[in-house]
């Protein structure tokens, strides 16, 4: 049985950096009695002040706004009570941005103060990530854009895949130096060396020889003439170019290596010589074959061909390379068709692969089905409408390494392709970041990761796309159990709660892209006699409420301060958020004070 690497018609290439924060000066040194805090060397605004539990300044706004206000006079600063954090301290506004001197001075005036159980500066944080500098990073849509990207920056704060290694099973490896920095040694399986091309069989060069055709027919009935594709290239630049070098494109996992394992040469490759490779790549033993001396934990499989059902030879490998910790990315196809017809990806235990357009479509070429588990920017230079084998929206392929030969390797360069070929690599770079940021990751739990954390498709996919198009940094987050250092939206208007009526609260979020986060964190400061007379609910903007609190007749405490944390990625997060309060019962009154949304 032979297989095909999984691309459809193919042509061709600002930078942005951050200044690093500039050295602080030594803090004015704090008096004996206190504790020394080193100061920050950013800007500050605010001072978060916590009082002790029995002062009145930990329970009423009154007195710790007007507790700010002798603080200010006290050091000649404009200090101004903001509002109150979800542990009780209070926000203090500095009028602008303080010196460290007039920092200094407030921070030892709040504690000198024997009410004060401490004070510290309201820092920034930023992300650690920069715009990479490849100089053309922009036009690489797939990663960053807010509508077909697949939010591939932000997960680099977290990782960048350092420590693991993706077998790229496919044509071999034409040399790039924008990917050779990153490059493993791999191994030839071809095994008839007519198709290889290299006068020999299986060997350790994994050096991509031209798959071209020289006539139509060549390789059987419906074949065509055509030059060498360099395909295992361009889909390991996706994954793994190299990154921050002033030079070319970015990859997914920059920090992690590609082994190119050739399969694929004249007339496509054999099932036999790919299930060796699959085993091979993950660490397997083959017969004849030496070792493989760095296993990899990701393989990539953007290669096809029809079938009615997943060949048994496919499906041993496949399951051996799972058992030992191995994720296998398979492109779906590219026939428009049911994947459930192509091989392997109808194989199980893989992750199987749609692509998708710039607007956030399903790719007009891409196969489809339940089978499909998620989608990845594929890309489309051209349009269904248009003559096959033109190129008309090149601006809107997956722009990758390649190679200028039209037989033979030559000169390096890079071009965008569109293919469920280059929406694989974009999985497998995740998957690749997802093994880094968490090494105990089984396979499973990396698929399913990357299922769950997937956002709705912008536009539409006729047939089944899975469960969306993979966002990475969501799913790093995920995994790794943190949130983005997002943006928190505030309310701090008051808003009076009379016995047994229902107020609300409104927040607009704007600026957002994509859903709501799994962990939206939902901060509540509400004023009120009798905490258990009240019902708390967050209302998205679609309508849909999600119950943060309910009434309890026992529940006789003052206040409602409280940090609730909801699942709210299934709801779009921009539009108008409300806070709900009912109060179900009669004697007690009260107002809400403030409340916050963090993305």
């Amino acid at each position: 049985m032979a297989a095909s690497a999984t691309i459809v018609g193919v042509a061709a290439t600002s930078t942005v950096a951050f200044a690093a924060a500039p050295g602080e000066d030594s803090p004015k040194p704090a008096p004996a009695s206190r504790s020394l805090t080193t100061l920050p060397s950013s800007p500050v605004e605010k001072v978060i002040v916590t009082y002790k539990s029995k002062s009145a300044e930990a329970g009423s706004n009154t007195a710790a706004a007007g507790d700010a206000r002798t603080k200010g006079a006290e050091t000649g600063e404009s200090l101004k009570f903001e509002r109150r954090l979800a542990g009780g301290a209070a926000l203090v506004d500095l009028g602008g941005e303080a010196s460290k001197k007039d920092l200094t001075e407030v921070m030892d005036a709040f504690r000198a103060d024997p009410s004060v159980a401490s004070v510290e500066p309201d820092i920034r944080a930023y992300a650690m990530a920069v715009t990479p500098n490849d100089t053309e990073y922009a036009k690489q849509w797939d990663l960053f854009e807010a509508t077909g990207g697949m939010n591939v920056p932000t997960a680099w704060d977290k990782t960048t895949g350092s420590g693991v290694t993706v077998a790229v099973i496919d044509t071999g490896y034409a040399a790039h130096s924008d990917l050779a920095a990153n490059v493993v040694s791999g191994y030839d399986f071809i095994s008839a060396s007519a198709d290889a091309r290299d006068g020999n069989g299986r060997d350790a060069d994994a050096k991509d020889e031209g798959d071209w055709n020289a006539t139509d027919g060549e390789c059987g009935l419906g074949s065509t003439a055509g030059d060498s594709s360099w395909h295992g290239t361009h889909v390991a630049g996706t994954i793994a170019a190299t990154t921050g070098n002033s030079k070319g494109v970015a990859g997914i996992a920059y920090g992690a290596k590609v082994q190119p394992v050739r399969v694929l040469g004249k007339c496509g490759g054999a099932s036999s010589d790919i299930a060796d490779a699959i085993t091979w790549a993950s660490g397997g033993s083959v017969p004849g074959v030496p070792a493989n001396p760095t296993p990899s934990k990701v393989i990539n499989l953007s290669l096809g061909g029809a079938s009615s059902t997943c060949p048994s030879v496919y499906q041993n490998a496949i399951n051996g390379a799972v058992s030992r910790g191995t994720t296998v990315v398979v492109a779906a196809g590219n026939s428009n068709a049911n994947a459930s017809g192509f091989t392997p990806a109808n194989c199980a235990n893989i992750i199987n692969v749609a692509s998708t357009s710039r607007e956030g479509n399903r790719s007009f070429y891409s196969n489809y089905g339940s089978i499909v588990d998620v989608a990845a920017p594929g890309g489309e230079t051209r349009r269904a409408t248009d003559t096959p084998g033109t190129v008309t929206t090149p601006q809107n392929g997956i722009l990758s390494t390649l190679n200028a030969g039209a037989t033979t390797q030559a000169a390096e360069n890079y071009k965008p392709y569109q293919g469920t070929s280059m929406a694989a690599p974009h999985i497998a770079g995740l998957a690749a970041l997802l093994e880094s940021a968490k090494p105990a990751l089984t396979p499973a739990d990396i698929e399913s990761a990357i299922k769950a954390n997937a956002r709705p498709l912008p536009g539409t996919c006729s047939g089944g796309c899975g469960t969306g198009v993979a966002d990475a940094a969501k799913t790093v987050n995920a995994v790794t159990g943190t949130t983005p250092g997002g943006t928190t939206f505030t309310n701090g208007t008051d808003v009076a709660i009379g016995d047994n009526a229902t107020v609300s609260s409104s927040i607009a979020v704007t600026g957002r892209t994509g859903n709501a986060p799994a962990a939206l964190k939902v901060d509540v400061d509400i004023k009120h006699t009798w905490r258990g007379d009240l019902v708390v609910d967050l209302v998205a903007p679609d309508g849909t409420v999600r119950n943060l609190k309910s009434s309890s007749g026992s529940d006789s405490a003052d206040n409602v301060l409280a940090t609730y944390t909801v699942d709210a990625s299934s709801e779009v997060a921009n539009g108008t958020w409300q806070l709900r309060v009912r109060d179900v019962a009669s004697g007690d009154t009260g107002y809400i004070n403030s409340w916050s949304l963090t993305f």
